[in-house]
């Protein structure tokens, strides 16, 4: 037993309950975690000691778990024992996050960093529930042409939070080398013939196109692979790399690694959303020094396609 661990989502489904849950349970300290490169790895000592406290009635059982309160702000943290490090959800699916994960947990700090990648309304709506702590965000809204905060002030009703710039970065389409279909606009992807391949629900390039397309009177049901969906960006190109489909929305990054032409389209504002409390001060802190710092920004370009002249600049922020 002292040789095998699991995933998270090995553990939820051991355990029959959501994802979430089980980062949750790690957050309140209830489930011990480590991480493992960007992957978080539970024990099978440790998920056996949990179970055994949960028949003694130590812990709730997930199943049994209340649901949380309609206002569930992350900042109320249940208090953490002296020397123990409170675990720190950051939610979103680029490698900048990781990255800053790994700038944000050093020894001098008392937190511990996890990682959430879930796409952009998801990760609200899960710090909403009160399950995540840093929440990344890039989506559009097409009827102010603004990113992030129209959707965050619909969300977080109720919330004191801070938004951050975390970079920008150009987003547009994924097509074949040469780009034979002569796909340049969104209107493109309407064309008899054109194969699309789609980003999953909540993801902020699916947010991105559904605006597109209603902005341009284009119903999803008339374009050919709209159901068909990717939970990356690399899936996306990988796609168009192999023939499977002729275009797909994603990030400039993703089209370099396999190979394949991008067409900007965008370019998108990549914001962090953190909420304001007094005892969630230090972490706006340790966030917003972190950004700022030479060494993080460093790091980011030297992986290049960012563009960080916004990095660390508070874009919205509530009284």
């Amino acid at each position: 037993m002292n040789d095998i661990s699991y995933t998270t989502e090995e553990i939820a489904s051991i355990l029959k309950v959501s994802k979430l849950t089980v980062y949750d349970l790690i957050k309140k300290g209830e489930l011990a975690a480590y991480r493992v490169g960007r992957q978080m790895r539970i024990d099978a000592k440790d998920l056996e000691a949990y179970k055994a406290k949960t028949k003694k009635g130590a812990y709730a059982s997930p199943q049994a778990a209340p649901a949380p309160p309609a206002f569930s702000p992350v900042s109320q943290t249940p208090s953490v024992p002296a020397g123990q490090a409170r675990s720190i959800v950051i939610s979103g699916q680029d490698i900048s996050l990781d990255i800053l994960a790994k700038h944000m947990e050093k020894p001098q700090t008392t937190y511990r960093l996890l990682r959430s990648y879930m796409g952009s309304l998801n990760g609200l709506i899960s710090m909403y529930r009160g399950e995540a702590d840093i929440v990344s965000t890039h989506l559009w809204d097409g009827d102010s042409g603004e990113y992030n905060i129209p959707y965050i002030q619909k969300i977080l009703v109720g919330h004191r939070y801070l938004v951050v710039n975390l970079l920008s970065r150009w987003v547009g389409f994924y097509v074949e080398k040469g780009n034979p279909k002569h796909i340049e606009q969104w209107t493109d992807i309407n064309k008899p013939g054109i194969r699309f391949v789609n980003r999953e629900k909540g993801a902020g390039a699916r947010v991105l196109l559904d605006e597109q397309l209603r902005l341009h009177q284009l119903l999803p049901g008339t374009i050919h692979g709209y159901e068909r969906e990717e939970t990356n960006h690399l899936g996306v190109a990988g796609a168009i790399a192999s023939g499977e489909a002729d275009v797909g929305l994603g990030i400039e990054k993703a089209a370099y690694i396999v190979g394949i032409d991008f067409v900007p389209l965008i370019k998108e504002r990549y914001d962090l959303v953190v909420l304001k409390s007094e005892s969630n001060q230090p972490l706006c802190d340790l966030l917003l020094s972190t950004l700022r710092s030479s060494s993080f920004q460093h790091k980011l370009n030297a992986i290049g396609g960012y563009d960080l002249s916004l990095t660390g600049k508070i874009v919205y922020e509530t009284p």
